[in-house]
């Protein structure tokens, strides 16, 4: 995997070190996570608060040095939890979502790193703000709930090709002056890569296919 991200951000005139690998181990369980820590690994991404609450600080006692990603959509009455658990939330993606987090950051002293999800297919059933309000999204949590965001993050349809939908966060990154895309797994990693991407979230192609949906 790390010789794949490394090609592919060569063949980009690109560093590889620019590229973060978040191993995306929702579904799993600890003894399918442990092997894939000892092999060095440590930013890891999980889906739901409740289900990372049961394994991580677990892990994060044998490795304490893991950073830990929420790559799925987070309900504000979990904003407690997940300021507490993880260091990268991915999916800021509505007011209400911004203001519960400015809240528990301020209660917590804890800061974890912020992006803003956008839905750049504009599809109903995802979650994610329009491309077209994603800049001025940015600036409203910036100036009105006082939230540093560090980045952009995209899910593109599953039946398009992804590589417009990467521009497009990578244009829409550059306008709201932040640094990080998050965009990018298993099936198109290296395409991301090609358009800018600095956090790759693959699962399948580390830990192999999952038995139910997450």
């Amino acid at each position: 995997m790390r010789r794949r991200i490394e090609e592919a951000a060569k063949a980009a005139k690109r560093d590889p070190a620019s590229v973060t690998l978040v191993a995306v181990s929702k579904t799993f369980p600890i003894e399918d996570i442990r092997p894939v820590i000892e092999a060095g690994q440590r930013v890891f991404g999980e889906n739901r608060v409740q289900e990372a609450m049961a394994k991580w600080p677990i892990l994060r006692e044998e490795t304490p040095d893991i950073e830990l990603h929420l790559i799925g959509p987070l309900q504000s009455n979990k904003a407690k939890e997940a300021v507490m658990l993880f260091d990268v939330i991915h999916t800021v993606d509505r007011d209400k979502i911004a203001a519960a987090l400015a809240k528990e950051i301020e209660s917590q002293g804890r800061h974890p790193k912020l992006l803003v999800q956008v839905n750049t297919g504009e599809e109903d059933q995802k979650a994610g703000i329009s491309p077209l309000e994603a800049v001025a999204f940015v600036e409203r949590c910036r100036k009105e709930h006082g939230l540093k965001i560090e980045g952009l993050m995209c899910i593109p349809p599953v039946d398009e090709n992804p590589a417009p939908h990467f521009a497009l966060l990578d244009q829409l990154a550059d306008e709201a002056q932040v640094a990080w895309r998050s965009m990018g797994m298993s099936s198109d990693f290296e395409i991301a890569i090609g358009q800018g991407a600095t956090h790759v979230r693959v699962g399948s192609a580390i830990f192999g296919h999952r038995d139910y949906p997450a």
